[in-house]
């Protein structure tokens, strides 16, 4: 613990910190809303295809992807505790997390088909040597595509501004979205969706805009200018009438007819709708379930087998192939990801599997008692993988002189 001296000498206060900033100006340019958050399509936001994106975004960022080494088998050997290990498990850039930004470069591939994940500060010239490390990295928008190069759209946190940058492409990785026939083809299952549900809620916004859409009968023919005239007349006296009145009440003649229009019209575009969100579900092997969160285990497993994992080998790959060299990958490098197998079991069930994995010499004790959240024990058997139900081949159940029962 410091010392009172140290702490007078050393301490540090928000309000009176020495270095900060003596004036606003100093820190950038404002705003109200986060610079580096993406640009959502207009449209998305109002129907339920956002919360799909959302629900695919958020479980594929909650599977942690690490640099590793793996043996001469492939087998998983040890994190390697690097810069590219750091921005995709910890931080990725000053305003994201690793995880977050993993959900955000999903969720923007999932909506325009095509992302970049473009590393911004590195330890050494990627244009001059392949041995660099990444420091940060964030999500760009290709906006133009070249033979070698993509333009790309990305937050510079030094201005506070989008800027495009021209980066080739053995730099940047590309990822596309697997399921991009399904979700981001002109004529595909989602984009006829998001069509539709577009006309749904123009339908909506129509049917609430405060119109009366009704017609008077007048009492006589309509044929010559003077009584054109007459109804127009009579039309703006109504509407007169119902604009200045505090309850909106309005009088007509004895003689006069009122026949009203904003009736709701049936048509088959909610039948329409149901269809294409069963076929995108089907293809996409999501079920509703699944966004309410009542799926079952196997339901689970189908959806990370079949959803979740295309596009976590697409990230892995991607990261593999553009931020690893040749050299390294030689050397056992990979990107790998990993998923708790306990997340989804039920607790009755962990005291069985437990009793499996730890019988057979899969995992030891402290390997399960991490699994669970405990704190390693200090038994000496507790990291052993052995069969706890016998004894160890170096212990004799008998001394020599003792004399064994009868079978």
């Amino acid at each position: 613990m410091p010392s009172f001296k140290d702490r007078l000498m050393h301490a540090w206060n928000a309000f009176n910190g020495r270095d900060r900033p003596s004036r606003a100006k100093d820190l950038g340019p404002p705003t109200y809303t986060r610079s580096d958050a993406p640009r959502r399509k207009l449209g998305n936001e109002r129907s339920i295809v956002t919360a799909i994106y959302n629900r695919i975004a958020v479980d594929v960022s909650q599977i942690s992807i690490r640099h590793v080494r793996l043996d001469a088998n492939g087998m998983f050997l040890e994190d390697i505790k690097d810069g590219l290990n750091n921005v995709l498990t910890a931080e990725a850039n000053i305003d994201q997390t690793g995880r977050a930004f993993i959900r955000d470069l999903t969720m923007s591939m999932l909506e325009e088909g095509y992302i970049a994940a473009v590393p911004v500060d590195t330890t050494l010239d990627p244009l001059a040597t392949g041995g660099y490390d990444i420091d940060t990295i964030r999500r760009g928008r290709i906006k133009e595509w070249r033979p070698k190069h993509v333009l790309v759209e990305v937050y510079n946190d030094k201005t506070g501004h989008r800027e495009d940058l021209v980066m080739p492409k053995k730099m940047v990785a590309i990822v596309e979205n697997p399921f991009y026939a399904i979700m981001n083809e002109p004529n595909s299952t989602l984009q006829r969706l998001i069509r539709k549900l577009n006309i749904l809620d123009a339908i909506d916004e129509q049917s609430g805009s405060g119109k009366l859409d009704m017609i008077i009968q007048l009492p006589y023919v309509i044929k010559t200018q003077q009584r054109r005239e007459e109804a127009e007349k009579r039309r703006k006296e109504i509407e007169s009438q119902l604009s200045n009145s505090k309850l909106g009440i309005a009088y007509t003649d004895g003689t006069e007819r009122v026949i009203q229009l904003n009736r709701p019209i049936e048509n088959n575009l909610m039948s329409q709708i149901e269809y294409l969100t069963k076929m995108l579900y089907s293809q996409l092997g999501i079920t509703e379930s699944i966004l309410d969160g009542t799926a079952d285990e196997q339901t689970r497993l189908n959806y990370y087998s079949f959803t979740v994992e295309p596009i976590l080998d697409a990230l892995k790959d991607e990261f593999e192939r553009k931020f690893l060299t040749k050299t390294a990958r030689t050397r056992g490098e990979a990107i790998r990801y990993f998923r708790s197998p306990f997340k989804l079991t039920p607790v009755v069930d962990l005291a069985n599997i437990a009793d499996a994995l730890t019988r057979n010499a899969i995992l030891s004790s402290n390997e399960m008692r991490g699994v669970l959240g405990y704190k390693p024990s200090d038994e000496p058997d507790a990291d052993r993988l052995m069969n706890k139900n016998m004894n160890p081949y170096d212990v004799q159940p008998y001394g020599p002189e003792e004399e064994q029962p009868y079978a």
